[in-house]
């Protein structure tokens, strides 16, 4: 069992940034990959970043790319998302996951735990 606390969000004007943290509970936390998703009021949940459980992987949405970054810390069983040039549409409530398998799934589906989500508002 992991357990997922997200802290980090806010309000930020356009062309900002933002460092999320998702803090993970359990000692397992180092053998799962970990993603991000994000979901905007009146639209589905969509992958943002993913990183494999030993960091050696790294994905990204094409609208993300060069904009945002995902890293981990297995000794603070911690995992970050580092939000740089934000836009008005990053605007959404952010979420982190745990997905207990290798094959990398950009689906919401094939992740096994989430935390609560924490607030990103992108003022223009």
């Amino acid at each position: 069992q992991v357990q997922l606390v997200e802290s980090g969000g806010g309000l930020v004007q356009a062309g900002g940034s933002l460092k999320l943290s998702c803090a993970a509970s359990g000692r397992s936390f180092s053998t799962y990959a970990m993603g991000w998703f994000r979901q905007a009021p009146g639209r589905e949940r969509e992958f943002v970043a993913r990183i494999r459980y030993n960091g050696g992987r790294i994905y990204y949405a094409d609208s993300v790319k060069g904009r945002l970054t995902i890293s981990r810390d297995n000794a603070k069983n911690t995992v970050y998302l580092q939000m740089n040039s934000l836009k008005p549409e990053d605007t959404a409530v952010y979420y982190c996951a745990a997905d207990r398998s290798l094959t990398p799934s950009f689906s919401p589906q094939s992740y096994d735990y989430w935390g609560q989500g924490t607030q990103v508002t992108v003022s223009s």
